[in-house]
């Protein structure tokens, strides 16, 4: 299978992650339609990926005068027709509910050609349930970007049960030729990659605040401030090697004993979200989140992802 080297793109969801994906392909000079059926989140994307692009002008990422082009190669549509026709691969970006995602495959398959990859944005739902069903299951599989899509390199190219070796591999070159880090998950289980590893670490930091270990503030101090550093440089198996497998083995019959292996969410958790503790959304979860707070951070975590990116690319 071949894809163009500006391929046309169709995004269906233009919000926390729909409306980056758009900018992800159109600054790389590909043609984007982008559609959302809320019309509010729709008329706002625009405006949020100029924001991205001119942190990305001030940090010398892209020139002040390739913002307009990029942003002219976005179209927003009004309907999921007009977002289908004529595109040589879609993402699908809606939230994270699996009879939603399934409903939105089934009405996108008769409305795009033949050849058209169909592509779920999904972060841990099984790629190979929303293709059941489908006419053409073999052209559906997963591309997970990591959020702020825009931003994090990594694309999680999922291969479900039903889909095509050609397609597999031409979506992970379509990554590749996009700008991002493709990796290959061979398997369609739950989580994919990278939420299995990142879950178990969740899992492990929030049972050390329940059982009175450490507070929230300090698990997350001793992450940004230790093995988090390397983490953009050294992976969790390059750093077992460099550490030493006969000592890695060694710790690992002491410790993996006494590490959280609970099967359901921990009670800490489920009394925050009972109590409407959401997190950043609500204003309060392990940490307060006052609104001006959670923008200073956001706008400091985004710049300095940016510059880690910059000086790691730069090695």
């Amino acid at each position: 299978m071949f894809i163009t080297e500006k391929p046309t793109i169709g995004v269906l969801g233009a919000g926390l992650m729909g409306h980056g994906l758009a900018q992800v392909f159109a600054v790389k000079g590909c043609d984007v339609t982008l559609y959302d059926r809320d019309e509010k989140i729709l008329a706002a994307s625009l405006d949020r990926i100029r924001d991205n692009l001119n942190v990305f002008v001030r940090l010398k990422i892209v020139a002040d005068n390739e913002v307009e082009p990029t942003l002219k190669r976005i179209r927003r549509v009004n309907s999921l027709e007009e977002m289908c026709r004529d595109r040589m691969f879609i993402v699908e970006a809606v939230s994270e509910n699996l009879s939603l995602k399934r409903k939105v495959f089934e009405e996108m398959e008769p409305l795009v050609p033949a050849d058209t990859i169909l592509s779920s944005n999904t972060s841990a739902i099984s790629i190979s349930i929303i293709a059941e069903g489908l006419q053409h299951p073999q052209r559906v599989l997963g591309t997970h970007f990591w959020n702020p899509p825009h931003i994090v390199p990594c694309v999680e190219v999922i291969k479900a049960n039903q889909t095509d070796d050609d397609v597999f591999e031409t979506v992970y070159r379509l990554m590749a030729q996009v700008g991002k880090t493709p990796v290959r998950v061979l398997k369609d289980v739950p989580g994919f990659l990278g939420n299995r590893m990142q879950h178990a670490l969740w899992r492990e930091a929030i049972k050390l605040v329940e059982n009175g270990i450490a507070s929230a503030e300090d698990v997350d101090k001793v992450v940004k401030s230790a093995f988090g550093l390397r983490l953009a440089f050294l992976g969790p198996l390059e750093t077992a090697d460099l550490a030493g497998l006969d000592l890695t083995h060694e710790i690992h019959q002491d410790l993996l004993p006494e590490l959280d292996r609970s099967t359901t969410p921990s009670p800490l958790l489920e009394e925050k979200v009972k109590r409407g503790e959401t997190g950043a959304k609500s204003g309060q979860g392990f940490h307060s989140w006052p609104p001006e707070k959670l923008k200073r951070l956001v706008e400091q975590r985004d710049s300095v992802l940016l510059r880690i990116l910059q000086q790691v690319n730069s090695e």
